[in-house]
């Protein structure tokens, strides 16, 4: 694996504001992904696609918000939002 350095963007935080309730939301989903072992370098896979967790989506507005769907997972075909129902570990 090699090193990649993060980028932060700073948004203007204006319409993306999350609000309290959805960051609860948000953290809770995480914290479930993780109780359950899907933990950052897990080996998962999507349907018959081989994957690793690489981070955990903490978005809060769009189609796949954090809350559905937090789980990142990289694979051959590039990375992807899950929800814990659409991973299994390898």
């Amino acid at each position: 694996m090699t090193n990649r350095r993060l980028v932060l963007i700073q948004g203007r935080g204006e319409a993306s504001d999350p609000g309290p309730g959805n960051v609860r939301s948000i953290s809770h989903t995480v914290a479930s992904a993780i109780q359950a072992g899907f933990r950052i370098g897990k080996l998962v896979r999507i349907g018959q696609v081989d994957g690793r967790i690489v981070g955990y989506n903490i978005g809060h507005f769009g189609l796949f918000r954090g809350k559905d769907y937090p789980l990142l997972v990289r694979t051959r075909y590039g990375t992807a939002k899950c929800s814990l129902a659409e991973v299994a570990a390898a």
